[in-house]
């Protein structure tokens, strides 16, 4: 088959598109590079049918493919607050796009949400039944609620036009590849530990996240897609909480530094709590992650520790 993987040069597009190349599909890879990677594909031709194309998801495009997988959108703070209309026009009129492009082949479309849908929550864990605490003019809504439009997209697509939708929720994922300045707290923690230099912590570290491997992650998009005919939202995450301490902790031991930690001040709507609630994924796609975080921190140290 023939896949086309929007926003296929970031951090988890390459990685799929490498799945799917492994598998032996065809895979086009869109992206505008505004903050994905060239050197993230640079190599994946030698695996398979492989095309890039440089193309702005929010303009329309009309290709031959037989599956959609919309993964276009800045996904760190730092890159969406410093465009935050063209982060909502990229979440919003790019899931219009792939949808259409769907609806006219029909074929099957993964849309990649984000478990920011939740903001900042007010239970946990978050199952998808669970409607979320976001602030709709905050620092962060571009992202939030951009994400939030393309899932109601995907639903209205479905009932009105009978478009075959998956809804992915994405929890915090790491692995190699991540980019090293985009402010995310994997890659910026094992920067600094290689450098020696302070751990910037915000707030006062005890917030939490969920940390899933990027392998896991990807499993979990190939069973979505491939195995099943969920149309509602499946949360894919790691249901084992740490907090900002207990990570840079980890990280300083795990890469031998003699770093210490800052502390600076918790940023606008920054949630305190991230817990997926993995049931759905459980028992619709038989899935859960399998990596262990040290075995997981250890490969991304690695990949990093070569490009710094």
């Amino acid at each position: 088959m023939r896949y086309l993987v929007t926003g296929g040069g970031g951090f988890l597009g390459s990685h799929l598109c490498e799945r799917l190349l492994q598998a032996g599909h065809s895979v086009i890879a869109m992206d505008d590079f505004s903050t994905g990677s060239r050197e993230n594909v640079r190599d994946l031709g030698s695996l398979g049918d492989f095309e890039v194309l440089e193309w702005d998801v929010a303009v329309p495009f009309d290709l031959a493919v037989d599956g959609i997988f919309n993964l276009a959108c800045p996904a760190s703070p730092i890159q969406y607050q410093r465009y935050p209309t063209r982060t909502t026009k990229t979440s919003v009129l790019g899931a219009i796009n792939a949808l259409e492009l769907a609806k006219k082949l029909d074929i099957p479309v993964l849309q990649a949400s984000t478990s920011e849908v939740y903001g900042d929550p007010l239970e946990s864990p978050q199952s998808e039944e669970y409607w979320g605490n976001v602030n709709p003019v905050g620092i962060r809504s571009c992202y939030d609620e951009g994400k939030r439009a393309a899932e109601t997209l995907c639903v209205d697509y479905f009932r009105e036009f009978s478009v075959d939708i998956r809804i992915a929720r994405i929890f915090n994922t790491y692995g190699p590849r991540m980019a090293l300045n985009d402010g995310r707290v994997v890659p910026q923690f094992i920067t600094q530990a290689l450098r020696g230099d302070p751990l910037t912590i915000y707030g006062d570290g005890k917030q939490t996240r969920s940390f899933c491997y990027v392998d896991d992650l990807i499993s979990g998009f190939i069973a979505l897609f491939f195995e099943s005919h969920e149309h509602r939202p499946v949360n894919l995450g790691n249901p084992q909480p740490i907090t900002m301490l207990e990570l840079a902790d980890e990280i300083i031991h795990l890469t031998g530094s003699s770093s210490t930690v800052s502390y600076l001040p918790l940023p606008e709507d920054d949630p305190l709590i991230r817990e997926p609630d993995i049931t759905r994924a459980a028992e619709v796609l038989n899935w859960s992650p399998r990596m262990e975080r040290g075995e997981g921190l250890m490969a991304t140290i690695a990949d990093i520790r070569a490009r710094v």
